[in-house]
């Protein structure tokens, strides 16, 4: 179970794309989404979701057509074993009070083996003055006081990220390498977030149809690369179902 929030004030911050081109859950759940991507990379597959959200504070106080909040189940399929199958439930909300952190960001994940249990938003790091009152600051995103007079940021993985991406350009420009070398995890490229970005907007019709699961359709049982999405067919009763329905 993943969750990750900002405080309402969000909503004035991005109230030129919210609810238009774009909601809470792409640009918040994208990220717990993308973690159990790259992890469950060769492993399992996503094959429906199904979405759910919370509606009022951005239409009523703000007068934007757009969800507070949007929960996103996800059945993840085993591909050595399609019958072992997963359920992950990612939440985003941009409608939270102000607290000690920007960004609420918790994620529990419970296996067969074991379970782990993730606080990303404390980094045993706080703050308190009087004029800003308490704080717990991500000291490791990004430095923001300058040293000596000059930026002093780049040790900072905000910088990183950036950084990471403009050398692997850098090197593909000069030949040294290709875009598919990085197809190995190693930086987010259109082949190693199709699965994400098809839940994300398998999510989003979801809602449009009022919460219907949406199914995401692949080539071959083994295939890990999404190639449409589509309603769920309710009208055919599974094999599993019928087997227990006619055990009783």
């Amino acid at each position: 179970y993943a969750y990750m929030s900002q405080p309402k004030h969000q909503l004035e911050t991005f109230k030129a794309w919210a609810g238009k081109s774009s909601d809470i859950s792409y640009y918040l759940n994208s990220h717990h989404i993308d973690w159990s991507e790259w992890t469950l990379a060769g492993k399992a597959r996503p094959v429906r979701v199904t979405a759910t959200a919370s509606k009022g504070i951005a239409t009523l106080e703000k007068d934007m057509n757009t969800e507070d909040s949007i929960t996103l189940t996800v059945q993840w399929q085993d591909l050595q074993n399609p019958s072992k199958l997963g359920c992950a439930v990612y939440t985003s909300s941009w409608v939270a009070p102000k607290s000690d952190v920007h960004s609420q960001q918790r994620f529990f994940y419970m296996g067969s083996r074991g379970e782990i249990n993730v606080d990303q938003a404390h980094r045993g790091y706080s703050v308190a003055t009087d004029s800003a009152g308490f704080a717990s600051p991500n000291p490791l995103f990004m430095k923001y006081t300058p040293t000596n007079g000059k930026f002093a940021g780049q040790a900072s993985y905000g910088v990183k990220s950036f950084e990471s991406f403009i050398d692997a350009c850098q090197s593909i420009n000069d030949q040294q390498s290709t875009p598919s070398d990085y197809n190995d995890g190693s930086l987010a490229t259109v082949h190693t977030t199709m699965q994400g970005t098809a839940i994300l907007e398998a999510g989003r019709q979801s809602l449009d149809a009022d919460g219907r699961p949406m199914d995401i359709l692949y080539s071959g049982d083994d295939s890990e690369e999404p190639v449409g999405i589509a309603p769920h067919n309710f009208s055919e009763e599974s094999a599993s179902a019928k087997k227990r329905r006619l055990s009783h």
